[in-house]
Order: structure tokens, then C-alpha cells, then sequence
């Protein structure tokens, strides 16, 4: 007796996909990002706008869109910003147009921001896809920050005071990643893993930007 194949018709296609990149500040999520863009793995990278100074080594454009306070609040002002936050002295924020655009050409999207502006983005996008960052412990992260060497010795107690309030917010996320020192490719492939698995469910996720 033939059995019959089941019919494909009707099955959902995969969406584009938001996802959110946050964590500790100095878990690694710079470097997570950078090894996903190195791998080739099919993300739209948006970049973040700060008011901060540029550290050495750092691109405009690329690692931030390094910009002056006021700019800042001009684009906060004219809604150009998919989220923003006053994270350490400092502002950051998503800028909303490369987003919408790369959603709606059907590109998958990846944004880092702090944890402040998690919250922010569950709002008005909780189908986005939320990916927490951290250390494998608190001594491990202080250890990081230090070898950062970016950092005043009080800027470093007021990061490791607001990490424990940040571990508070894990409840906001769909997913963790822990960042091993060394295995820098480990956390990235459990990205693109947790990236594949989304693009595999049943019932896709849908953003509306």
C-alpha cells in the first residue's frame, strides 16, 4: 500500500528575523558580533549610535556611529531611533530606518544594545528574538575589565555593581550564551545555532517595524 507524501502547501515560511544582542558589559558582546560578521553567517549588521569617545582601535561607522550630544538628541527628537538609553555616562542608541528597511527586503537583523534598552525594544517588538551575553561568573567578568584597561577603578565598581542588576533582567530573555575565556567561536556558533533553530519553528515569529 502507497502512503502518501504530506503536502508542503500551506507550510509557514521562514521570516526575518529581529534579533537582540545584549549582556554584561564586558561579557564579550562586541567580539561575539565581530566573528559572526567574520564567519559569513547571513545577518544585516546594524550599527549603534553613542555620544562616547571613540576607544583606540575603533571605527566610525563600524564599531559605532560615534556622534555629538546634540546630534544625538536631534535623531532621539525626530524619531529616528528604534530605541535609546543613558548607559554609564553616556547615550546610546538603535537607528530605526536601516532596520526596517533590511526587515522588509526580507534580511535578518542583529542589533547590540545595553540591557536598559532590552526592555525598551519587548515593548514594541516582544517577537524579536532576545540573546543575553554573559561571563561564566562575576570574577571572571571583573578579571575582563580589568585586562580592558578602559576603566577607572571606581567606572569598574559602578560596571560590576549594575551587572548584578542586569543578571536581574535575564526574565526579559528568550536564550543565554556564556562566554568562555578562549572560546570566543563557541559562543558564536551558539548564536547562529539559536539564529537556525528560529528559522526552523512552526509557528515564525513575526516583527512589524
Amino acid at each position: 500500500m502507497n502512503k502518501e507524501t504530506p503536502s508542503l502547501t500551506g507550510t509557514p515560511a521562514a521570516r526575518p528575523l529581529l534579533v537582540v544582542l545584549s549582556g554584561l558589559s564586558g561579557a564579550g558582546k562586541d567580539a561575539v558580533l565581530d566573528r559572526l560578521k567574520s564567519s559569513g553567517f547571513p545577518l544585516e549588521f546594524i550599527t549603534t549610535a553613542t555620544t562616547r569617545s571613540r576607544r583606540p582601535g575603533e571605527k566610525d561607522g563600524v564599531d559605532y556611529h560615534f556622534v555629538t550630544a546634540a546630534e544625538f538628541e536631534r535623531m532621539r527628537q525626530n524619531g529616528e531611533l528604534l530605541e535609546c538609553a543613558r548607559v554609564y555616562y553616556h547615550w546610546y542608541g538603535v537607528p530605526r530606518k536601516p532596520v526596517r528597511e533590511a526587515l522588509r527586503q526580507g534580511r535578518d537583523v542583529i542589533v547590540r544594545v545595553d540591557v536598559q534598552g532590552v526592555a525598551n525594544i519587548k515593548k514594541i517588538l516582544p517577537q524579536a528574538v532576545f540573546i543575553f551575553i554573559t561571563t561564566p561568573s562575576m570574577a571572571d567578568l571583573a578579571s575582563r575589565l580589568r585586562q580592558r584597561n578602559t576603566e577607572s577603578e571606581q567606572e569598574m565598581k559602578v560596571r560590576l555593581k549594575a551587572a548584578e542588576e542586569e543578571l536581574r533582567q535575564l526574565p526579559l530573555f528568550d536564550y543565554i550564551v556564556v562566554n568562555r575565556p578562549g572560546e570566543i567561536d563557541r559562543a558564536a556558533s551558539e548564536v547562529k545555532a539559536i539564529i537556525t533553530a528560529e528559522k526552523c519553528r512552526v509557528a515564525p515569529r513575526e516583527i512589524a517595524l
